[in-house]
C-alpha cells in the first residue's frame, strides 16, 4: 500500500473533504502500514488467546484427521482421508512436521514416533505438540491469505482506505476467525478460487501482452483449490457470471494480439495446452474410471465425465462472452482459453506429489463426493429430477435469506451486516447512474447467496463462510469506491464504527464458543477407528492394535 495518504475529494464540488467529515479517514487513522500492522497484531492476539492454548482435542474434527494423515505420510504409509480430500492441507502439514523435526522442535512427526495410547502422559504431550504445530501453520496460512487478499483488492479499488477496511473485514470475518486456528480444508480451497477471481478482475480491466499467462495462473489456482476441497467447484462455476461486468474500456486487446503475430502466439498456446492435457490425461482417466468410483462408494451422476465436460464448456463460454463484450481479439481469446486449459491440466499434476487414487476420484468427481455427505432431503430431491432440485434450491435460498436478517436466524458472521448496506447501496448506485458497479455488486452478492443456498444443506457451518464472505466484502468495496460521497454522510461514521465493532466482537464468537465448551473428547471415538485406524486414542474403549 502507498504510504502517501490520498486526500478525499468531494465529487460534487471538487473541494477536499474535511477529515472530521470523512468516515473513511476517521476509521483508518493509523495509515496504511499502521492499519495493516494493527490487523495482523489483532489476529495474533486472537490466535494465541483463543486457539493456540485450547486443549489439543477440542477441534479434533478435522485436526486429528489431517495430523494423522501427515504422520502416516511421514512414516511412508499412504494417505487415508479422501472426503474433501484435504490433499494440499495434509501435504503441507506433512512437510511442516518434517521441517520442525529437522530443527529439533517436534519429536512426534511420524506414526511410529508417537507414544502408545497406554502411556497417557506421553501420548498427550506428543499430540499436544503436533496439534499446536498444526495450529501455528494454520495461523501462518491465514495471515498469508489476508495479505494476498489485501494486495489484490488494492489493484481493484482506488483508495487505500477502502483496501484497508476490506482487508480488515476479511481478516476478522467469520471464516478466517475459524480457519486460522484449526486444520481444515476450506481455507486453502476458498482462497485459491477467490484469488483467481480477484486476479481475473485485475488483468481483465487492462489489455496486455502477458494476460493469457495470468489466466493460466488463475485456472491453476482454481484447480489447486478444488484439490483441497471439492466444494470449491461451486465458486468455480460462478466465475463466468461474476466476472462478466468487470471489464472496462481498457480491456480491449493491445500490442501483439491486434496483429497477425498474435495468431502465431495463440497457436503456441494451443500446442502447449495439448501437451499439458496429454501429460495429465492418465490422471483424468484414472479419476473418472467407473471402477474407481465404485471402489470409493460413489454413485456417478450420469456417464462419468459428462457434467465435467459441461462445466468446462460453461467456463470456456464465459471466456468467449467476456471477450465479445469487452472487445478482446479472437487471437488473444484463443490463447487465453488454451492457457486456462493448460494451467488447469498442469495443476492436476500436483496430485502426483503424493499419489493416491482416492484423491483423484474426489477431485474428478466433486458433485458425487459432495452428495455422499448430503442430508436425506438433498438425496431425495436429487432423485426427484429437475423439479425436486429446483425446490431444494429455493428452500436453500429461503434459509439463507433468513440468516441474512440475523434476527430470524443468528450466526457468528459479521458479513451479514454488510449485506444490509450493500443491498440499498446497489439500488442507490443504479438510480444514480452507476449501472456497471451496481451490476458488479449484485452478481457478487447473488453468487454468495447461491453458493450459501447449496451449503445450507449441511447447516452452513461457520467453516463454509470462507467461500462467500470475500464476495460480500468485495461487493461492498467496489460499491463504496464508486460512491465516494457516502463517506461524508451524517451517519457514515457511526455506521462504519458499528460495523468495525461488530466484526471484532461477532467474528470472535465461534472461537470463544470453542474455548468455553465443557464437553470431553469422547465424541472422537465415534469416528477415530475409521479415520485413524493406526493411532489408538487413550480415552476410547478397546482401541484397535497398531499394525
Amino acid at each position: 500500500m502507498d504510504d502517501q495518504p490520498l486526500q478525499p475529494v468531494s465529487p460534487a464540488i471538487g473541494d477536499p473533504v474535511l477529515p472530521r467529515r470523512d468516515a473513511l479517514a476517521r476509521l483508518t487513522g493509523l495509515g496504511p502500514r499502521g492499519g495493516l500492522a494493527a490487523i495482523l497484531l489483532g489476529l495474533a492476539v486472537s490466535f494465541f488467546a483463543l486457539g493456540y492454548t485450547a486443549v489439543y482435542w477440542r477441534n479434533a474434527d478435522m485436526d486429528f484427521m489431517v495430523i494423522y494423515n501427515a504422520l502416516a505420510l511421514n512414516d511412508g504409509r499412504p494417505q487415508l482421508y479422501f472426503d474433501h480430500p484435504a490433499y494440499l492441507t495434509i501435504l503441507t502439514v506433512k512437510l511442516w512436521f518434517q521441517l520442525l523435526h529437522a530443527l529439533g522442535w517436534l519429536d512426534g512427526w511420524t506414526l511410529s514416533a508417537m507414544p502408545p495410547a497406554s502411556d497417557r502422559a506421553a501420548f498427550d504431550a506428543a499430540m499436544l505438540a503436533a496439534v499446536r504445530a498444526g495450529r501455528v501453520l494454520a495461523f501462518m496460512i491465514a495471515i498469508g491469505c489476508v495479505l494476498v487478499f489485501g494486495a489484490l483488492v488494492r489493484r481493484i479499488v482506488r483508495d487505500w482506505r477502502l483496501v484497508l477496511l476490506a482487508t480488515f473485514a476479511f481478516a476478522f470475518s467469520g471464516g478466517v476467525a475459524v480457519h486460522m486456528r484449526i486444520l481444515r480444508s476450506e481455507l486453502l480451497a476458498a482462497c485459491g478460487v477467490v484469488f483467481a477471481l480477484l486476479l481475473l478482475i485485475v488483468v481483465g480491466r487492462r489489455g496486455s501482452t502477458w494476460r493469457p499467462l495470468w489466466v493460466a495462473l488463475a485456472a491453476a489456482c482454481c484447480v489447486l483449490g478444488l484439490e483441497n476441497k471439492v466444494h470449491a467447484i461451486l465458486l468455480i462455476a460462478a466465475l463466468p457470471v461474476v466476472l462478466l461486468p468487470f471489464g472496462s474500456t481498457g480491456s480491449a486487446s493491445v500490442g501483439v494480439w491486434t496483429r497477425p503475430t498474435g495468431w502465431a502466439l495463440a497457436l503456441v498456446a494451443v500446442l502447449a495446452a495439448v501437451l499439458a492435457i496429454a501429460t495429465a490425461w492418465p490422471l483424468i482417466a484414472a479419476g473418472l474410471a467407473p471402477s474407481a468410483l465404485a471402489a470409493a462408494g460413489l454413485r456417478p451422476i450420469g456417464t462419468p465425465g459428462t457434467y465435467q465436460t459441461v462445466l468446462l464448456a460453461w467456463l470456456l463460454a464465459g471466456m468467449v462472452g467476456y471477450a465479445v463484450l469487452w472487445r478482446i481479439s479472437a487471437a488473444e481469446t484463443l490463447a487465453a482459453i488454451a492457457a486456462a486449459v493448460g494451467g488447469a491440466a498442469l495443476a492436476l499434476l500436483a496430485l502426483r506429489l503424493s499419489y493416491n487414487i482416492g484423491d483423484l476420484v474426489a477431485v474428478m468427481n466433486p458433485l458425487e463426493r459432495m452428495l455422499s455427505f448430503a442430508d436425506p432431503a438433498t438425496a431425495s430431491a436429487t432423485e426427484g429430477g429437475a423439479l425436486g432440485i429446483a425446490r431444494l434450491l429455493l428452500d436453500g435460498v429461503r434459509l439463507v435469506l433468513m440468516r441474512l436478517t440475523f434476527v430470524l436466524y443468528t450466526s457468528p458472521r459479521p458479513a451479514v451486516f454488510l449485506t444490509w448496506l450493500i443491498i440499498p447501496g446497489i439500488v442507490y448506485a443504479w438510480r444514480r447512474g452507476e449501472r456497471q458497479v451496481a451490476v458488479q455488486a449484485l452478481l457478487l452478492l447473488l453468487a454468495a447467496i447461491g453458493i450459501d443456498a447449496l451449503g445450507v444443506r449441511r447447516g452452513l457451518k461457520a467453516e463454509y463462510f470462507i467461500f462467500t464472505d470475500p464476495l460480500i466484502i468485495v461487493a461492498g468495496a467496489v460499491l463504496l469506491d464508486h460512491l465516494s460521497e457516502v463517506r461524508t454522510w451524517r451517519f457514515a461514521y457511526p455506521i462504519g464504527a458499528a460495523l468495525f465493532t461488530i466484526h471484532i466482537v461477532l467474528g470472535q464468537a465461534e472461537p470463544v464458543h470453542y474455548m468455553l465448551k465443557r464437553s470431553g473428547p469422547e465424541e472422537v471415538c465415534a469416528w477415530n477407528g475409521h479415520y485413524m485406524p493406526l493411532l489408538p486414542l487413550p480415552w476410547c474403549k478397546e482401541p484397535p492394535p497398531r499394525t
